[in-house]
């Protein structure tokens, strides 16, 4: 049965949302120029609904996005023009001769105006819209640059909300780990197609996402997290045993932990299907405010690793890790 999606009401409060989609089947679809162009459309698509990327990963079969949604806030005219021609830049001509009909029409507030305000504004500051609108103008340059029709993704997006501070910080590793887990390069600073990357290479606004989740200076902040990244390394460097379930189930069974870097190189189940990740009072607290249910309570995550007082409001009991 499908999950209903936990959000907060962005007319309240602002929100940091992990989501992830795959492709039909899994498939391996994305070579070096389709991630270029996700990796585009994700920053074009998130400054369009007025979002923040914490950080993102594009590998080639899924994308994750750790998106901040600000507080819902009002959008003079002027700047949703401006978000408009960025997103579209090549307008038919008969699409701009709308639009200028309608920027005439502003001045005096008329319907024409009214309804295309509307329409671009329904698609602002909403986690659902944004994935929805990436997912959608991906596919259509997709099969239209490899000639193919029908779904390109298998499924609607997961996402989990997840608290500032420590949640948000294992978030945004475990994310921009990504291809360090997948054995496709040994430095996730080498890996173009993630946040992380970006922002050692100097693009300001990757920067400023990250620095959400390590505060800061940026050259304080980032210290403490690339140590986060090079122990991931560094563990597979060892020659350590490698970061699998079997291991993980293992190590529940005789009572033992791991290093947190040891198993944020693997799968995590809890970070993608745990629907709420924060402490035991956030879980509890964010899942009543968003549905008035009495009953929900938080489930620790398994002890195999020090997640600190991380809990997800969905219980799982077992296929834990992949």
């Amino acid at each position: 049965m499908r999950r209903r999606r936990l959000k907060l009401n962005a007319s309240e409060e602002e929100a940091y949302y992990h989501c992830i989609s795959r492709t039909a089947g899994g498939e391996w679809l994305f070579g070096e120029r389709e991630k270029e162009v996700l990796r585009s459309q994700v920053w074009k698509l998130a400054e369009y609904c007025g979002l923040e990327i914490v950080t993102y990963v594009v590998m080639s079969n899924h994308y994750h996005v750790l998106v901040r949604v600000p507080r819902r806030r009002e959008v003079a005219d002027r700047e949703l023009l401006g978000r408009y021609r960025a997103l579209y830049p090549r307008l038919k001509p008969a699409q701009e001769i709308a639009l200028k009909a309608v920027e005439a029409d502003m001045a005096k507030n008329g319907d024409l105006a009214r309804a295309w305000r509307e329409k671009q504004l329904r698609q602002m500051f909403d986690v659902s819209q944004f994935n929805k609108l990436l997912k959608m103008r991906f596919s259509i340059w997709y099969n239209q640059t490899h000639k193919r029709y029908g779904t390109l993704w298998s499924e609607r997006f997961k996402s989990t909300l997840v608290q500032t501070g420590d949640a948000l910080r294992k978030m945004a590793a475990y994310i921009d780990g990504n291809a360090l887990r997948a054995g496709i390069i040994k430095d996730s600073k080498d890996y173009r197609f993630c946040g992380y990357a970006e922002a050692v290479a100097g693009n300001q606004k990757a920067r400023r996402g990250l620095q959400q989740v390590v505060g800061g200076s940026w050259s304080e902040g980032m210290a403490g997290y690339r140590c986060l990244l090079i122990a991931m390394l560094s563990e597979a460097r060892e020659g350590k045993a490698q970061a699998t379930p079997e291991l993980f189930e293992e190590v529940l069974r005789t009572g033992g932990k791991l290093p947190l870097a040891e198993v944020l190189k693997c799968r995590i189940r809890y970070f993608t299907d745990g629907v709420i990740l924060g402490s035991k009072e956030y879980v509890e607290r964010t899942a009543l405010k968003i549905d008035g249910r009495t009953n929900r309570r938080a489930y620790p995550l398994a002890p195999i690793t020090d997640w600190g007082d991380l809990h997800v409001l969905s219980r799982m009991r077992s296929n834990l890790w992949g």
